[in-house]
């Protein structure tokens, strides 16, 4: 009888929670609120993955960093043609040096601005120095990116002989690139998730709702990028739609991808603060 009560009360507190999240979402523009993140995404992605990747020179040095990097190329699904953005990326990540590193702090920063932006477009509410508290918050996370980095890359390592490129590619080397692939993103998202729900977004929730909201949330961020890692191993011409360019339909291809990412994100936050909500709601009632 007590675990039919547990049950019955779970799915009554889910049902309260998507209730609360549905409430925060409703008459707001979910897309322009996405889309204005994505915006901002386009400025401060890059920036972020080569300060990620530069960190990797810390240790092994810009030889050995590269060729480790390289290596990881067979992780990239080759049939959309993204292993050699993935090449340049890397050579320029491992080339970077320390000017070079505090000058994509500037744009890196853009990132806390669009998601503050995003979501007091969805929750309005009365805010000073929108974009440069936001923007010295998200910056925080620089911290993160060594630990975060090593730990990700680590993992990438052992999937490598489970790839098809490295020897592997059965069903249970699959399942088990899935699996591990998974749980190493779902957690560093839900670290930097955690930070980004407490410090960078309007809501200021409790550090414990932080964390759900920041697992949670990371747990789809992460299966969504696994399905992007699929997109991109099929076998399309993006540039079709676009005259034959292969690069604008690339742009666009990506650009679509972080909007949809976004939404989700954006959903994830919501979620966060219905939870917040709930959680003050038994503080003063206890």
């Amino acid at each position: 009888m007590a675990g039919v009560n547990g049950v019955a009360r779970l799915r009554g507190e889910a049902r309260t929670l998507v209730r609360g999240t549905g409430r925060l979402l409703s008459g707001r523009d979910l897309s322009a609120a996405a889309a204005t993140l994505t915006y901002f995404s386009a400025i401060a992605v890059v920036p972020w993955l080569l300060l990620a990747l530069w960190t990797t020179t810390w240790w092994r040095g810009d030889g050995a960093a590269q060729e480790r990097l390289l290596r990881l190329e067979v992780l990239v699904p080759p049939a959309m043609g993204a292993r050699p953005p993935y090449e340049v990326l890397v050579d320029a990540a491992t080339h970077l040096g320390v000017v070079g590193a505090v000058v994509l702090l500037f744009p890196a920063s853009f990132y806390g601005e669009g998601l503050r932006r995003a979501c007091l477009a969805i929750r309005p509410e009365p805010d000073r120095f929108t974009g440069w508290r936001a923007r010295v918050a998200v910056l925080a996370l620089v911290v993160a990116l060594p630990p975060l980095t090593w730990a990700v890359l680590g993992v990438g390592d052992a999937l490598v002989p489970l790839s098809p490129d490295g020897g592997g590619g059965g069903p249970g080397d699959r399942l088990l690139r899935i699996v591990l692939g998974f749980t190493a993103l779902w957690l560093a998202l839900g670290v930097l998730l955690t930070w980004v729900f407490r410090a960078v977004t309007p809501g200021r929730p409790r550090w414990w709702v932080a964390l759900a909201g920041g697992l949670g949330t990371g747990s789809f961020l992460a299966g969504f990028l696994h399905g992007f890692q699929l997109f991109l191993s099929l076998p399309v011409d993006v540039g079709i739609p676009f005259g034959g360019l292969g690069y604008v339909g690339g742009v666009v291809a990506v650009g679509l991808w972080l909007y949809v990412l976004h939404v989700f994100l954006l959903v994830g936050w919501a979620t966060t603060q219905a939870l917040e909500e709930r959680a003050a709601r038994d503080a003063v009632t206890r």
